[in-house]
Formats: structure tokens, C-alpha cells, sequence
């Protein structure tokens, strides 16, 4: 007899492998993505960015139990997405900043997070099987895309970044103030 499938949330639920935790953690991100474009219709590029985005983390979800869905031209249209925010963001990204500002910032930062997480299930993954090292260089591209949005999105809504000063870590001078002493 078969199951009843309002009884079944995700056929693979059950199973042991790491492939579950990431994928779980890939469609929270997508879902993540969801609720950060509901609130970016006064920042067009965030906007057509995170359209583009969300259809591609769920081709990250199942590029490791099913077809590889990632390819070179995917990176550099993502790697082309740092870019873009970083020329306006500058310098701003040179250190930690606190997860604050507007509620979209805020909700990309939540991405940025499950993003690492999404890093970090993948990490799991490669310990019980072969994963393509495209993969874990999209995953952790996309974080730090979201990171550069949601910078930016404060940077558009003049909300000034504050920087997180660690008390466990010790700084280093920038490169820039090594060569200048």
C-alpha cells in the first residue's frame, strides 16, 4: 500500500548521509532569499540579484545527490555580483561589522548565515562522499555576496555599518598600513 504522501514532508528524511542536513540547509537558505526580496523593492539591484539567485541555490540543493547544476558561467555571474557591491561598499567590507541596520540588511545577513551553514553541511558531505570543488566555491561565494548586499543595502539606506571589535582575536594591520610604516 502506498503512503499517503500528506504525510511526508521530504522523502529522504530518514536517511543517515550528510546530503540530508544540506539539502534541508540549501532550502532554508532559498526560503531565506525568499523573505529578503519581499523587502527589496525600493533596491532594484539587490532585487534582480536575489531573483537570480534563489532558483540557484535550490540547483546547489540538488547538484550533490542529482546532476551537477553548477557550472563555470553560474561562478563568474556570481563572482561578477561581488564585484558590483563591492565597488560601491569599498572598504566597508575590510572588517566585521555587527549584523544591523534595516530589516532587509538584516535578513540578508540571516542569508549570509545560512549560507556559511550551508558551507559547512557541504563540508560534511564531502567527508562521506566526492563533491565537486565548484560547488563549495558558489556556496561560499554566496555568502559572501549576501554579505555584500546587505552592506550595501545599509549603505543605500544611510545606515552607517558598526564595526565589530573582537576581544578573542587580535587585529592585524591592513596591508596598506604595513607598507606606509
Amino acid at each position: 500500500m502506498k503512503k499517503d504522501m500528506r504525510y511526508l514532508c521530504y522523502p529522504f528524511m530518514r536517511e543517515s548521509a550528510a546530503t540530508v542536513d544540506f539539502e534541508i540547509r540549501t532550502d532554508s537558505l532559498t526560503t531565506r532569499i525568499g523573505e529578503a526580496l519581499s523587502l527589496m523593492k525600493e533596491v532594484e539591484a539587490v532585487q534582480r540579484d536575489l531573483q537570480i539567485l534563489q532558483p540557484k541555490v535550490y540547483h546547489l540543493n540538488g547538484s550533490v545527490r542529482g546532476k551537477l547544476a553548477v557550472n563555470e558561467e553560474d561562478l563568474n555571474e556570481l563572482s561578477g555580483m561581488y564585484d558590483y557591491y563591492v565597488n560601491f561598499i569599498g572598504e566597508k567590507i575590510g572588517n566585521f561589522v555587527l549584523p544591523q541596520g534595516t530589516q532587509a540588511a538584516c535578513v540578508l545577513h540571516v542569508c549570509r548565515s545560512e549560507a556559511k551553514k550551508s558551507v559547512r553541511a557541504l563540508h560534511k558531505v564531502s567527508l562521506e562522499r566526492d563533491v565537486p570543488e565548484i560547488l563549495f566555491d558558489y556556496a561560499n561565494l554566496l555568502a559572501n555576496v549576501l554579505f555584500t548586499m546587505a552592506v550595501y543595502v545599509n549603505q543605500q539606506q544611510g545606515v552607517e555599518e558598526i564595526p565589530f571589535i573582537s576581544k578573542s582575536y587580535p587585529t592585524r594591520p591592513k596591508k596598506k598600513e604595513v607598507a606606509n610604516n
